[in-house]
C-alpha cells in the first residue's frame, strides 16, 4: 500500500507582502489572508484521515499548520504535529531579510545564477576557519533527502500532511522523483498550495506525482503567473481528454478512435466551467475524437476561438495491444506489460511505437505551439489551450522538467485533468510546472479520483 505525503506551503507572509528573501529568518508572520488561506486548506483536508502532521518550526509555517490542524479536529484521532528543522526553508544567509529588488541590484550576477542556475550558486560566508563557500540549493536538498530517510520508514501505507516552504516543498518533490538540483526553478509552490505525492516505499523506490500546487480550494483555479523582468509569460494549459469507455473497461485504446461517454463529455464540460474565466489566445488538440470533443466543448465558452488540430499529439500507438485488456495482452505477449510498468523507455509495442517515437513528434509539436503562441504574443501575454492523451502529456511534463521518458510513470493524468506550464522567459528559456493534474473540478476533492483505465 502506498504512502500518500500531502506537501503544503504556508499561508501568505508579511515578508511575501513586502517582497522580501525569507529564508531561515522568523520575523515574517501570518497575514490576515494567510490565515484565511490556511482555514481553506484545513477545510480542504477535511476527510482525509491524516496519520500525522510534519511542519517547519519557522512561526509562518508553524502557524499555518496549527490553523489546518484545528480545522480537522472532527477527526477521531486528530493527528500530532512534529516539528522538526528538517523542514526549515532553503537558507540564504546573505539576501535574508533584504528586498528582492535589493538583492537584484547589490548581488545582480549572484541573483542571475539563482534564477538560471540556481544549483551553482556560491555564497561565502564567515565561519571558524575564515570564509566557507555555501551553496543553498544542494543544501536544501540534502536537507530534503534526511527528511525522506528519517520519516518515510516511520508511515508506510498511512496519509501524512507536511506544511513547510517554497523552497524546501520544491527539494521535497525533486529528491522524492530524483530531479537533480538544476531543476529546482522549474516547478512552483503557491502559498497555500497543495501537492500530492504517492510513494511505493521509501526513498528510491518508484514515486508518482499525483499533483502539483493545487489552489482552487483558495478560489484561484489555477496558480497566479509571475512576471519576469516585468512581463507576464506565455501559458500553456495542458488537459487530458475526457473519459471513454474503453478507459472504463481498462482497455488499452491507443490510436484506435474511441470517443468520449457520457460521463467523458460531463467532465469536459466541467473542464469548461473551470476554465471558463480564463482568457484564451489559441487553442490546440490531437486530431483524435476524444480530446477533440473535449477541447470543442471547453472552447463553448471562447467562441471566438478556432481549434487547430495537431498531429504529433496523437497518443501513442500500442500496436497489437490495442483492443485488449491487460489479462489478453498478458496471454499474448508474456512479461511485456511488467516490463512497460517497470521500465516503460525499453518497450517497443508490438507493430506500434515505443516512447521515444512519441518523444519525438509530440515536444516537436509542443515546441512549435509554443513559438506559434511566442510569435502572436506582441509582447503581452498569451494563454493556449492544448487537449491531447495520458502518455502524450506524460511525455511532454517529462520534457518540462528535463527528465528523460524512463520517467513516464512519475506523473499522473486523470480525464479531463488541468495542468498549467509557464515560459517566463520566452520561448527558448526555461518552462516552469506551475501546476499538475488539477482534477478539483471534476471530484471535488484534492485527490485525483478520475484516472480510470489504460492508456
Amino acid at each position: 500500500m502506498a504512502t500518500r505525503v500531502i506537501l503544503v506551503r504556508h499561508g501568505e507572509s508579511t515578508y511575501n507582502i513586502e517582497q522580501r528573501v525569507q529564508g531561515h529568518c522568523d520575523q515574517s508572520c501570518l497575514t490576515d489572508h494567510g490565515r484565511k488561506g490556511a482555514q481553506q486548506v484545513g477545510q480542504a483536508l477535511q476527510g482525509l484521515a491524516l496519520e500525522v502532521i510534519y511542519s517547519s518550526p519557522l512561526q509562518r509555517a508553524q502557524e499555518t499548520a496549527d490553523i489546518i490542524r484545528s480545522q480537522i479536529q472532527s477527526l477521531p484521532h486528530p493527528p500530532d504535529l512534529h516539528l522538526t528543522d528538517q523542514l526549515k526553508e532553503i537558507h540564504l544567509p546573505l539576501w535574508e531579510g533584504m528586498l528582492f529588488e535589493e538583492v537584484k541590484s547589490q548581488y545582480p550576477e549572484e541573483y542571475r545564477c539563482w534564477q538560471q542556475q540556481p544549483h551553482n550558486l556560491c555564497m561565502q560566508i564567515p565561519s571558524v576557519t575564515g570564509v566557507t563557500d555555501f551553496y543553498p540549493v544542494p543544501a536544501v536538498y540534502d536537507q530534503a533527502r534526511k527528511f525522506w530517510l528519517d520519516v518515510l520508514p516511520r508511515h508506510p501505507g498511512v496519509t501524512l500532511l507536511i506544511v513547510a516552504h517554497s523552497g524546501i516543498n520544491r527539494a521535497l518533490i525533486n529528491t522524492a522523483m530524483g530531479l537533480p538540483p538544476d531543476r529546482y526553478q522549474r516547478m512552483n509552490q503557491s502559498n497555500c498550495g497543495i501537492s500530492v505525492l504517492n510513494f511505493a516505499g521509501g526513498l528510491g523506490d518508484p514515486v508518482q506525482l499525483e499533483s502539483l500546487n493545487l489552489t482552487a480550494h483558495l478560489g484561484d483555479p489555477l496558480p497566479k503567473a509571475r512576471p519576469w523582468q516585468g512581463k507576464f509569460p506565455l501559458r500553456l494549459l495542458l488537459v487530458r481528454h475526457g473519459e471513454t469507455e474503453w478507459n472504463r473497461q481498462t482497455r488499452f485504446q491507443g490510436q484506435i478512435d474511441v470517443p468520449l461517454n457520457d460521463n467523458g463529455r460531463v467532465q469536459a464540460q466541467q473542464a469548461a466551467e473551470f476554465l471558463k474565466v480564463i482568457p484564451l489566445e489559441a487553442a490546440f488538440s490531437s486530431p483524435m475524437l476524444r480530446p477533440k470533443e473535449t477541447a470543442e466543448i471547453i472552447l463553448q465558452h471562447h467562441p471566438a476561438l478556432s481549434l487547430q488540430l495537431r498531429d504529433g499529439l496523437r497518443e501513442i500507438s500500442h500496436g497489437l495491444w490495442e483492443g485488449q485488456l491487460e489479462s489478453e495482452i498478458e496471454q499474448s505477449f508474456p512479461g511485456q506489460l511488467q516490463q512497460w510498468r517497470d521500465a516503460p523507455e525499453t518497450v517497443q509495442m508490438p507493430e506500434g511505437e515505443n516512447l521515444q517515437d512519441v518523444w519525438d513528434r509530440a515536444i516537436a509539436a509542443w515546441q512549435v505551439m509554443v513559438n506559434e503562441l511566442a510569435a502572436a504574443a506582441q509582447d503581452g501575454s498569451r494563454t493556449a489551450l492544448v487537449v491531447a492523451h495520458d502518455a502524450t502529456n506524460k511525455v511532454i511534463l517529462c520534457h518540462i522538467l528535463g527528465v528523460g521518458p524512463e520517467s513516464f510513470w512519475s506523473f499522473r493524468q486523470g480525464n479531463g485533468a488541468v495542468s498549467v506550464v509557464d515560459y517566463p522567459q520566452g520561448p527558448q528559456g526555461v518552462p516552469v510546472l506551475q501546476a499538475m493534474n488539477i482534477t478539483t473540478h471534476l471530484a471535488g476533492g484534492i485527490l485525483d479520483r478520475t484516472a480510470a483505465g489504460a492508456l
